[in-house]
Order: C-alpha cells, then structure tokens, then sequence
C-alpha cells in the first residue's frame, strides 16, 4: 500500500459514454477499487451511480469530493 500522504493521482473514468478525469489519492484510488469490487461492477460503473446521486444535490460538490465523502460514509456505514 503506498503512503497514505500522496499527491493525487489523475485517472480517466468513463461516465454515461463520457470521458472525465478525476484526480484522487491512491488512498481513495483503493478504496473505490474495493467498493466496485464487492458491489461485482466496474469502477466506472460506481463512478457514474456516485455522479448521478451527487448531481441530485441542492448544491452539488465537484466529482472527486463527491467520491471522496462517499467512500467515507460507505466505509463507515455498519455491514449488513
């Protein structure tokens, strides 16, 4: 596992048939991995279900914050 204090990483996703790039640490690069992982989808796929509840927002955050308060929340969200 890299160093949790790492400049962020830009990576190109996919989105509704849309290139973006977002840029993460490697931190959150593994943690998005690991959630696509144990929903069995892409991370794209994952990518794009965070976009469309962030774009749902009343003021909604920038893609990569978007992701970032997501993983925080999952991580910490009790495993049925």
């Amino acid at each position: 596992m890299p160093p949790p204090y790492h400049p962020p990483v830009k990576r190109s996703v996919q989105i509704a048939g849309h290139k973006t790039s977002i840029s993460l640490e490697p931190l959150f690069w593994d943690m998005l991995k690991d959630a696509a992982d144990q929903r069995g989808i892409a991370i794209n796929a994952l990518v794009g279900r965070i976009d469309a509840e962030r774009i749902k927002a009343d003021t909604p955050p920038g893609l990569a914050g978007a992701i970032r308060v997501w993983l925080v929340t999952d991580a910490s969200a009790p495993n049925d």
